[in-house]
């Protein structure tokens, strides 16, 4: 949690939580338990998917999932360049080539036709992100990813509980991927989940989570090994377990998810209307067609023709009146790692760059009061005013 008074984030806890942490706490059964199973039942109902994995983080869930399809060197892997910068760092893990399109500016998504050009023989997946929760293409991405017969990898880190055209975020590609930062729409402190209808996939990420120990059935969670011993080891694997004290978070929240989603929105329809007549600002963009919103965070942008210098001041006004604000998101193929490795530099998508040197994320949780959005609003257009003094000076 941020420092500020109204901080930028917050995780929404009550005592369902506490209780089920307690739960675990004198169960003595701290991992690989029935808390586990009980959160990956929920995730997988709700998702409509055969199978549900949890693992230590949405980063991990990305990385084992690159592994089981077996992607690596040499391959080439197209995703967004306008995004947390894990969901191309997961690409890089395996050996393959992250390859970014440009986004559309309206949902901030991959722009679908230059993923169809961007397609080589070398391209083995594509790795689609729904942009703060927002599902707009992803059924054309699934088209493309069926018309080339390569998986789509939907990292759905920002997304959970979201519906697009009846269909659960989640379950448009080969498989999903969850992140449970304490941010997100629920949370279990860390934590990840992988859904997907593939057998062979889930039992691939199993094994994986779990240091490359064989599955033997959905029920041998315990040894994990065909053998029966718990030093029996399969293939590579890594230490992406989920602890039970995580899982009983996410039973919990899961539980609670309906409600959780729903002050979400409230929120969100709050800022709008609040700042709807702010003409120096664009606010969030949802498609018709999206049944279920389920919001990671509240992102505004200054209009065209702000720089990047003025966004961050009003970012910086904003936090020295206490209010926390971010920009989300920086784009991946600047940040300094991927300059280095991959020689990325200034106008390579112009229309991300654009976007994400405007960008202000909001205060954004669940338990934010009327009296709370009012304050940010008042103080953002304070800021921006000030900015457009000095334009004049």
């Amino acid at each position: 949690m941020s420092h500020h008074e109204i901080p930028l984030s917050k995780p929404d806890i009550t005592k369902l939580e506490e209780d089920l942490v307690l739960e675990v706490l004198q169960s003595g059964r701290l991992s690989i338990g029935p808390m586990q199973e009980r959160f990956e039942s929920l995730v997988a109902e709700r998702c409509g998917t055969t199978h549900a994995i949890a693992c230590s983080s949405g980063t991990a869930g990305l990385h084992m999932v690159l592994v089981g399809l077996g992607i690596g060197p040499g391959d080439e892997v197209i995703t967004t360049p306008f995004s947390f910068i894990a969901s191309a760092n997961a690409i890089l893990y395996v050996g393959a080539t992250p390859v970014f399109v440009d986004i559309c500016p309206s949902s901030l998504n991959a722009n679908p036709e230059l993923i169809e050009k961007a397609i080589t023989p070398r391209t083995k997946a594509i790795l689609a992100v729904e942009a703060f929760g927002n599902p707009t293409y992803f059924d054309e991405y699934q088209k493309i990813a069926a018309k080339h017969e390569i998986p789509l990898i939907e990292d759905s880190c920002e997304a959970l509980g979201t519906v697009y055209k009846g269909t659960p975020a989640g379950s448009f590609g080969r498989a999903g991927v969850f992140g449970f930062y304490p941010n997100k729409q629920i949370t279990t402190g860390e934590g990840g989940m992988i859904v997907t209808n593939d057998d062979r996939l889930a039992n691939a990420c199993r094994s994986l989570r779990n240091q490359g120990r064989a599955v033997a059935g959905r029920g041998a969670i315990a040894g994990g090994s065909t053998s029966g011993s718990w030093l029996h080891h399969e293939r590579l694997g890594f230490n992406y377990r989920m602890s039970e004290i995580n899982a009983a978070l996410g039973v919990a929240q899961m539980q609670r998810l309906d409600e959780l989603i729903q002050l979400r929105n409230d929120t969100a329809n709050r800022y709008v209307e609040r700042l709807l007549d702010v003409p120096e600002l664009t606010l969030p963009t949802i498609d018709s067609e999206c049944s279920v919103m389920s919001w990671f965070v509240f992102v505004v942008r200054l209009a065209a023709g702000y720089t990047r210098e003025e966004r961050d001041r009003v970012i910086a006004g904003l936090r020295m009146h206490e209010i926390g604000a971010g920009d989300y998101f920086p784009c991946i193929h600047l940040q300094p790692i991927y300059q280095r490795a991959m020689g990325f530099g200034e106008g390579s998508y112009p229309i991300a760059e654009s976007v994400s040197q405007r960008t202000i994320a909001l205060p954004f949780f669940s338990g934010m009061s009327l009296r709370d959005i009012d304050i940010v609003a008042q103080t953002l257009e304070l800021m921006i005013s000030r900015e457009n003094l000095s334009r004049r000076d």
